[in-house]
């Protein structure tokens, strides 16, 4: 088992937010986003990395928060067997996923659900950065980045 203590986020506002999945409405792909607060919205990026994204917002209401990095905290030796290497296990969203195992079974499924994966409360970082988001082009001015400064 691998834990990860979760360094870095990007908030997607659904509807409201352009560089969101969901901004266009539900598809296919998004569906997972529009469901309960809890579910888990997995995709692939460059055809080859997953991304893990919590939905955040009621039901139908497609806002979601993507883990976008972290450190290992437990399992390092799981992490680096995943991985392939020892260092940067966690530092972004592809590597993150894969350091945990996530792949896109655990797409639409719940934090909550015992198989899938759980997020606990940590403790209050003392300062929190926030930044804009990484890798978009469209609502570029919204600091819906956070992360450990």
């Amino acid at each position: 088992m691998v834990e990860v203590r979760i360094t870095e986020t990007e908030a997607y506002g659904g509807l409201d937010d352009p560089a969101s999945h969901a901004a266009r409405g539900r598809t296919p792909r998004n569906q997972p986003m529009f469901g309960l607060a809890g579910t888990v919205y997995i995709y692939r990026i460059y055809g080859m990395h997953w991304c893990a994204n919590i939905v955040t917002g009621d039901l139908g209401d497609p806002q979601a928060v993507l883990m976008r990095g972290g450190v290992v905290t437990k399992g390092n030796e799981v992490a680096v067997r995943r991985r392939g290497r020892t260092v940067g296990l966690a530092d972004g969203p592809g590597k993150l996923t894969q350091a945990l195992g996530i792949t896109d079974a655990f797409n639409n499924s719940s934090v909550n659900v015992p198989g899938s994966f759980s997020l606990e409360p940590g403790k209050e970082p003392s300062e929190i950065q926030q930044t804009p988001r990484i890798g978009i082009s469209k609502a570029v001015d919204r600091l819906w980045r956070f992360c450990y400064a």
